[in-house]
């Protein structure tokens, strides 16, 4: 299942991707690790580390089915058995071909810049892992894009091209992607939450020490 949530502003504590939550999803109130992901309009989705607070965050999970549109809230239980309200919202679908791509960028240093082409290195340490990864496509932070065109020795320097020539002060990237799923953590057994009971203070503190 894919829910659409909201943080709600009552919570000011950062929440990881695939930690444990409470869910309470229309009738259904359980507990399972959600996977954390960007909403948006294409086919691909990339991964959130954590639960963003200035955009609605889609929280994949493996659950009973629901019918959409069936209203979401999502509960971190603390130790005491206390339950904080963490993020609000509804049913996106029930999709398993949703796809939540992960995302790793791999960084270089240019070591020798000719006109369009330079020598990295620092991005690969052996000459196999430069030929498995030829076909990926580079980029720079100033903008600039190439690929690699050989490997030159076997201590990971290799020789790549770009659209334009580089600057000594720019760096290499390289994006790789992986599909990531949601952890099998769903438990319907969730305890009840705890009643807040507010603590009276002592009217005369004087008192207290001297008893």
């Amino acid at each position: 299942m894919h829910v659409l949530v909201r943080r709600h502003p009552s919570c000011t504590e950062p929440i990881p991707s695939k930690e444990e939550l409470i869910f309470q999803c229309g009738f259904r109130r359980f507990r399972a690790a959600g996977l954390f992901s960007q909403h948006t309009s294409g086919d691909k989705h990339k991964m959130e580390r954590f639960l963003r607070d200035d955009a609605p965050t889609v929280v994949s999970l493996y659950a009973p089915i629901t019918f959409p549109t069936a209203g979401v809230l999502l509960f971190k239980q603390r130790d005491n058995g206390m339950q904080d309200l963490v993020a609000t919202g509804s049913l996106l679908s029930c999709n398993p071909r949703r796809v939540v791509l992960k995302r790793i960028v791999l960084s270089g240093h240019p070591f020798k810049i000719n006109r369009r082409s330079a020598v990295v290195r620092y991005m690969f340490f052996n000459r196999d892992d430069i030929m498995w990864f030829k076909p990926v496509e580079l980029r720079t932070k100033w903008g600039r894009r190439g690929h690699i065109k050989d490997a030159l020795g076997t201590h990971g320097h290799m020789k790549c091209v770009f659209d334009s020539q580089l600057r000594s002060q720019d760096t290499v990237l390289m994006n790789l992607y992986k599909r990531a799923y949601p952890r099998w953590t769903y438990d319907p057994y969730v305890p009840p939450a705890l009643p807040w009971v507010k603590q009276e203070e002592p009217e005369n503190l004087h008192e207290i020490d001297m008893e």
